[in-house]
């Protein structure tokens, strides 16, 4: 057995104790909350009851355009993870409603698994964007594990992220690329996405800022969850045919992220997945 790696992971939030609790007991509980580093954005801002030992770091709210705060947490993260693989094998980033997962059928850790595979520059868990089928899943228990009571999914090209990585090259906005390097998507690594997991959440958030807002959403819906509630079903299979279509065709807007040519197709997760305790 080859000799477990350091591994540390990282992310950056405001505003969103909720799952930023998931995110620490998932990953603290992977690698240890010592391991972990979150960037906190705004002075404003607390850390969770359940930090423990995570680093924590307070930076001063910007008010940014979306595409200008999106460059700027990506470049505050991609700087932390290039002082971070000073010390460390691997740092991990993502965002605080994402979780990467290594496929419970081989009885591994994440740590013991990210440790045996060869990483060049970085790997890629295949993308899944969990959403609520409003058909036949009530409103979210946010006491209870999130898998217990979501079985759909996306399968999402912007979730196919190269979040974990071994090379001080910069990512791209929101995690989605690592700069001027194609990706590799590991065959046994998920990293699922929480962000429309429950719709009174969805219209809470969207109330917060303001009658627009929510307007807007109760008007249009959420792309994720008129797709789990909507869309057919299919089978594990699916998971494979993705896997390969992400590796083979990219945009033609942009060479260095997955693509499936246009094609939507929603999947009922693995109960197996279950085991990983999200």
């Amino acid at each position: 057995m080859k000799k477990q790696k350091h591994i540390a992971v990282i992310t950056m939030a405001r505003d969103d104790k909720f799952f930023l609790s998931r995110w620490i007991a998932y990953y603290g509980k992977q690698f240890g909350t010592e391991n972990l580093y979150i960037l906190l954005d705004g002075n404003d801002q607390t850390a969770p009851q359940n930090h423990g030992h995570a680093h924590i770091t307070k930076l001063p709210h910007k008010n940014l355009s979306r595409a200008a705060g999106d460059k700027y947490r990506i470049g505050k993260l991609s700087d932390l993870a290039s002082e971070l693989l000073k010390t460390y094998d691997i740092v991990i980033g993502c965002d605080s409603d994402e979780f990467l997962i290594v496929d419970p059928k081989l009885n591994k850790t994440l740590a013991e698994y990210l440790s045996d595979i060869k990483i060049k520059t970085s790997v890629s868990g295949l993308g899944l964007d969990v959403g609520q089928n409003l058909t036949c899943e009530p409103e979210l228990d946010q006491n209870a594990p999130f898998l217990e009571q979501r079985s759909y999914a996306l399968l999402s090209t912007r979730y196919t992220k190269p979040v974990v990585k071994v090379s001080c090259t910069p990512w791209g906005s929101g995690f989605h690329s690592v700069r001027g390097k194609n990706f590799h998507i590991d065959k046994n690594l998920y990293l699922l996405h929480f962000g429309a997991i429950d719709l009174k959440m969805l219209e809470q958030k969207a109330a917060a800022r303001g009658a627009d807002w929510l307007n807007h959403l109760r008007r249009r819906g959420n792309g994720t969850i008129n797709a789990t509630t909507n869309l057919p079903v299919h089978g594990e299979k699916w998971l494979r045919i993705a896997r390969v279509m992400q590796q083979i065709f990219r945009p033609i807007y942009a060479f260095d992220k997955p693509g499936m040519l246009g094609i939507k197709r929603v999947v009922k997760i693995p109960s197996r997945f279950k085991k990983s305790g999200i």
